[in-house]
């Protein structure tokens, strides 16, 4: 009896160390998840780091895109031959009544000077830009963008000021402040020879002015 009982414990004994050996396996091959973390968050991961991946191989041609056509109108060439600058797609009417077109002032930088006749510092400014538009004529493009006002009141200025020796627009209406983005008077955009933005902003001290033109002109 106590040979089969011994017989007996003996086989127990061996039958849990061979179970405890079998889940101790199963633990080894499986690494433990995260608390928390399902498998369908696993599946989730794996997807979002896909969509990251095209999203970034998508920015780069982007980039390239926009690198490559920034503020350009497509089919507009300026007199040596690149594109011109999208903010020169523009159309207007001088103040006596000819066609004014933007694309006109490629090829050469360009001084746009937007002013209202009742604007004390425009009149400040006036005998400097005149000036300026003299020296550099032929080097550099003058035009006066005049607005906030009546056609009458605004030709009255040009001849008072005696700034008639380069175009200026009768914009009225504002599309072409609009179109530069200008909110206050006296305010200057110069742009270089395929009209792009160089310098912008509002009044400008003569001397700063004349320093700006210059360095505009090379």
């Amino acid at each position: 009896m106590r040979a089969g009982r011994t017989r007996t414990r003996t086989a127990l004994t061996a039958l849990l160390v061979a179970g405890a050996l079998s889940v101790a396996g199963c633990g080894m091959n499986e690494e433990p998840e995260p608390a928390g973390k399902s498998a369908t968050d696993k599946d989730q991961g794996k997807e979002t780091g896909s969509g990251k991946g095209e999203e970034k191989g998508g920015g780069k041609d982007t980039g390239k895109e926009e690198g490559g056509s920034a503020g350009i109108a497509p089919g507009e060439k300026a007199p040596d031959g690149k594109a011109v600058a999208a903010k020169l797609k523009f159309a207007s009417t001088t103040l006596d009544g000819k066609s004014f077109k933007g694309e006109s002032l490629a090829g050469k930088p360009s001084v746009l000077w937007f002013w209202a006749p009742w604007c004390g510092t425009c009149q400040g400014q006036a005998s400097t830009t005149a000036k300026l538009a003299a020296k550099y004529k032929g080097k550099v493009n003058f035009v006066g963008v005049a607005g906030l006002d009546k056609t009458e009141p605004i030709r009255g200025f040009v001849k008072t000021q005696k700034v008639g020796n380069f175009p200026h627009l009768n914009d009225q209406k504002g599309s072409v402040w609009k179109k530069f983005g200008i909110s206050q008077q006296s305010s200057y955009v110069m742009l270089d020879k395929n009209g792009r933005t160089v310098h912008e902003g509002a009044a400008t001290s003569p001397d700063q002015l004349t320093k700006q033109v210059a360095g505009l002109a090379g």
